[in-house]
């Protein structure tokens, strides 16, 4: 298993759009990804899980991932939330 945590920097936080990224990005992976904020855990592959975290701009969140790919989901995860969703660009 990996954990990191990141910060979100984006405008917006975990809003609708930048959920549904987050559940594209997860689909493309065989392991199990978590985002845990504020004491509640959400999978990634669930945008409803996701959107219902309802982190806000400067919340660090930790990402989580489990299973046979966890290296490259977590760092594609990262990059996608670094990135600030592709939205501040």
């Amino acid at each position: 298993m990996q954990t990191r945590l990141i910060e979100l920097t984006n405008r917006l936080g975990l809003h609708a759009r930048a959920c549904a990224k987050i559940v594209r990005v997860a689909s493309q992976f065989r392991c199990n990804i978590s985002l845990v904020w504020n004491g509640r855990c959400a999978s990634a592959s669930s945008i409803m899980a996701v959107m219902l975290l309802a982190a806000s701009v400067g919340a660090t969140i930790r990402v989580e991932t489990s299973g046979p790919d966890e290296a490259e989901a977590m760092t594609a995860m990262v990059e996608l939330i670094a990135g600030q969703f592709g939205e501040d660009r």
